[in-house]
């Protein structure tokens, strides 16, 4: 209980703020991106006659589109997430050890759910 009680120190209020701030602008950022590849793939294919080259290539563009966007819908759920921790007070804290998560590790990667070591051991699939 102690590390949590540091962390709590070392994640104030206005550092809580200004992750908070970065995420929220990451969200808006990928939701005007999604709606923009949303009104992309809605273009492609509707400009009159194609010819059968015209017509693969427009349906790769589409696929690569649905693609970015399911990336895109990744982000957000893992920005919606670490937003939902700041709010819980959770945010900053390891999912797995219960440990502190380091500024810079958030600093890198706002959304980390997990410290570093324990990452490591998730990619090792020793968790």
């Amino acid at each position: 209980m102690g590390e949590q009680s540091e962390l709590k120190k070392g994640l104030d209020k206005k550092t809580l703020a200004r992750f908070k701030k970065i995420l929220l602008k990451d969200r808006e950022e990928i939701v005007g991106g999604v709606k923009q590849i949303y009104e992309s793939s809605k273009e492609i294919g509707q400009n009159g006659i194609q010819d059968i080259g015209d017509e693969a290539a427009n349906i790769y563009n589409k696929q690569v589109l649905l693609s970015l966007n399911e990336n895109e819908r990744m982000r957000l759920k893992e920005v919606d997430e670490a937003l939902d921790r700041i709010a819980n007070e959770t945010y900053g804290i390891c999912e797995e050890c219960g440990g502190p998560i380091s500024l810079k590790r958030l600093e890198v990667r706002p959304v980390a759910k997990y410290c570093v070591p324990c990452l490591t051991k998730l990619e090792k699939g020793k968790l």
